[in-house]
């Protein structure tokens, strides 16, 4: 089921021109010197031997339950991957379990943190969200291998994105969104909502903004949970705060932002979060989009700690704004406390 709130024609919506859509966050489509940093490259920080990743950046099994949890949990999988329990229902998001975000396993981009769990070790699941196309957040062997596993799996994807699932031909079932669209999950057990992000796709040389990119929302009876995926600031999200704030559990980007010349048209660095953060009226949020890719330049271990330091100058409580090892899970509300 499909809908639409009252207040949707007021509302930032893309525009979809010549075959794209177009970010109306950065409507000329700037995307920063890509020929300046190619000059100026120092590289992502080498990563240490891997006895200290162990140490700093230990990637542990996840617990998982042995039945469905009536609260909120979280577990962080590694880079967008959450794995959030809300009342009953498991949510994925963004789903890489593959060694390399790239077309290839042979080349590209690879983990320097292991995956800590794969596809087959997970329990259950209902909903799976996906923010864009990007091979960082949106990987084919992994979708395959979900789509095995959990035949019932309901995909809810950004509009153009459903006839890329189409093509693998995995027979499960999957709804395009475009931004403040809702649907509803199991005769309203859940809805899903997309929201905007500032941000752009694009998997190959020419099929740039072909399909959207979004944020989500999910919402049971009791609770809301809100995904960034991949935004740079977004002035959308206070309105997403006023009307469907607050939210009990947020996951939001705090890595991938240096040098902040180019990364600023793309992405949030920890302050940025933050300020996500107060704009969706979080109650806690989990930094996520770190310590797994070296995709910028900023030091492996950096996110979290300017993460500490923007939480406390802004006045955020103790562990309000959290991060997580690579495995490890938080309870956000216990199944009895629904305050």
């Amino acid at each position: 089921v499909l809908f639409r709130s009252a207040a949707y024609t007021s509302r930032i919506i893309p525009e979809f021109r010549n075959g794209a859509f177009i970010n109306p966050f950065n409507p000329s489509g700037k995307m920063g010197s890509f020929m300046k940093i190619l000059w100026e490259k120092k590289g992502s920080p080498s990563m240490p031997p891997p006895e200290e990743l162990d140490r700093t950046l230990p990637v542990l099994p996840p617990t998982w339950l042995p039945q469905t949890y009536g609260g909120i949990r979280v577990t962080w999988l590694g880079h967008a991957c959450v794995y959030a329990e809300l009342e009953g229902i498991s949510v994925l998001t963004d789903p890489v379990f593959s060694m390399r975000c790239s077309p290839v396993q042979w080349a590209g981009v690879k983990r320097y943190r292991p995956p800590p769990c794969q596809v087959e070790d997970i329990p259950r699941l209902d909903i799976c969200v996906i923010s864009h196309d990007h091979y960082d957040h949106l990987d084919e062997d992994s979708v395959k291998r979900l789509a095995r596993r959990f035949p019932d799996l309901h995909w809810f994807v950004p509009m153009g994105t459903k006839a890329w699932f189409d093509s693998l031909q995995m027979h499960t079932t999957v709804t395009e969104l475009m931004w403040w669209d809702s649907a509803q999950y199991a005769a309203g057990r859940a809805t899903v909502t997309a929201f905007p992000s500032n941000h752009w796709c694009r998997r190959g040389i020419f099929d740039t903004n072909k399909r959207l990119w979004a944020s989500w929302g999910i919402t049971t009876a009791s609770y809301r949970f809100f995904f960034a995926g991949d935004t740079a600031s977004c002035p959308a999200f206070t309105e997403v705060g006023e009307s469907y704030g607050p939210f009990d559990l947020a996951a939001v980007p705090i890595g991938a932002y240096d040098p902040r010349w180019f990364m600023s048209l793309h992405h949030v660095d920890p302050t940025g979060a933050v300020e996500i953060h107060k704009q969706i009226r979080a109650k806690q949020s989990v930094g996520i989009h770190w310590g797994t890719f070296p995709l910028t330049w900023e030091h492996y271990l950096e996110p979290p700690a300017l993460l500490k330091e923007s939480a406390a100058a802004a006045g955020l409580r103790e562990g309000e704004f959290f991060t997580l090892n690579h495995g490890e899970s938080r309870v956000i509300v216990p199944p009895a406390d629904k305050s």
